[in-house]
């Protein structure tokens, strides 16, 4: 979560006349110096009044887990144990919590293309597990998209576990893989609309496919950079059976260690289960820290690494994020996302979801 406050200052010095005797009939013209400060007449003060300033103060609010060298989660740490640099900068902390019941908004999204055919009712059945255990009514809520030549949102958000596993279990497998498109439509058009930053809740991402792409009109690193944005933590669960890892794999721990996430790769169906146990045992296991940045408020996407005091621990935390862009300001690296080549206006998810009738 993100916080930005613009504050406005304006500093006013009026002038004050000296009680001397002035003609009534005479009005001359102001001396070329007026207004300014007079050495021997300390009553007379400069006369100056400017245009109010703007400074922007940006709170940057990081969500992280923490796990020791045999994979166990670490809850026990305070704010003293922690150390954040944005572009290798020491920032200093300005909040700490340690957090396991904050709101989520998850996003739970299918490959259903021919490449995961082999095993997906397995993988159905182990999706619907981790939605039963995961969310809680009132509190809680998820969304269910799934992509194959395109993607589709197959069930808005919604806490109702009625609505949700017969979804999941009524997708079927065939087509492409349209991975990027998922990525894109669901932290633009889903978790960031649903969920923006600057509420207290915590926006993930749990992708179960194979991580290879032939479908889709946006690119890995446009994808990328709109979970960025959404701040969104992506977690990805491999569905690749060959026991090696393969591109995709890299795609998918990619989108996960630059998000904060993990990536799973299981070898069986029991790995599977564990990987969705694990998700959860995350998503209500963190701690949060904030700090002001020192570095300039310039658009541009700025480095982030945590670190803790005490060795041997990893922290999962997002490595960066997109600065507050001042008004006008066009950074000097920024290219334009070229433009797509069908010519046609942008999308978003297809389904009868999308348009608010699978509710």
């Amino acid at each position: 979560m993100r916080k930005v406050f613009l504050y406005l200052f304006a500093a006013s010095l009026f002038l004050v006349q000296a009680p001397a005797q002035q003609p009534p009939q005479t009005s001359a013209p102001p001396p070329a110096n007026a207004g300014a400060s007079d050495p021997a007449n300390p009553d007379i003060v400069k006369q100056e009044q400017g245009p109010p300033i703007k400074v922007i103060v940006e709170e940057v609010n990081l969500q992280l887990t923490v796990s020791d060298g045999e994979n166990h989660l670490v809850t026990d740490l305070k704010k003293e144990d922690f150390q954040i640099f944005e572009e290798k900068k020491p920032q200093q902390i300005t909040s700490f919590a340690r957090e396991t019941d904050v709101p989520l908004r998850i996003g739970l999204m299918i490959d259903t293309s021919n490449s995961i055919r082999d095993r997906f009712e397995f993988e159905q059945r182990a999706a619907s597990d981790f939605l039963r255990a995961l969310l809680r009514a009132g509190k809680d809520k998820a969304f269910l998209a799934s992509f194959d030549s395109v993607a589709e949102l197959v069930v808005d958000f919604t806490d109702d576990l009625d609505k949700l596993i017969p979804a999941v279990q009524s997708l079927r497998s065939g087509g492409g893989t349209a991975l990027y498109d998922a990525v894109y439509y669901g932290s633009r058009d889903k978790l960031l609309e649903e969920a923006p930053p600057t509420l207290n809740v915590r926006r993930a991402m749990v992708v179960v496919s194979d991580g290879e792409d032939n479908q889709s009109r946006h690119s890995r690193l446009q994808a990328l950079e709109m979970a960025q944005r959404a701040e969104v933590t992506v977690y990805a669960i491999s569905t690749n059976q060959r026991g090696i890892k393969m591109p995709g794999d890299k795609v998918l721990q990619e989108f996960a260690d630059q998000t904060g996430g993990r990536f799973f790769q299981p070898a069986t169906k029991e790995d599977m289960q564990a990987a969705f146990q694990q998700i959860n045992a995350d998503l209500h296991s963190q701690y949060t820290l904030s700090y002001q940045p020192s570095t300039p408020r310039d658009g541009r996407y700025h480095d982030i690494e945590v670190k803790t005091v005490r060795k041997g621990l990893r922290v999962r935390a997002r490595r960066g994020y997109y600065a507050t862009r001042p008004p006008g300001l066009i950074p000097p690296d920024h290219t334009p996302a070229p433009p797509d080549k069908s010519g046609a206006p942008e999308s978003s998810f297809t389904g009868r979801a999308a348009t608010g009738s699978g509710q």
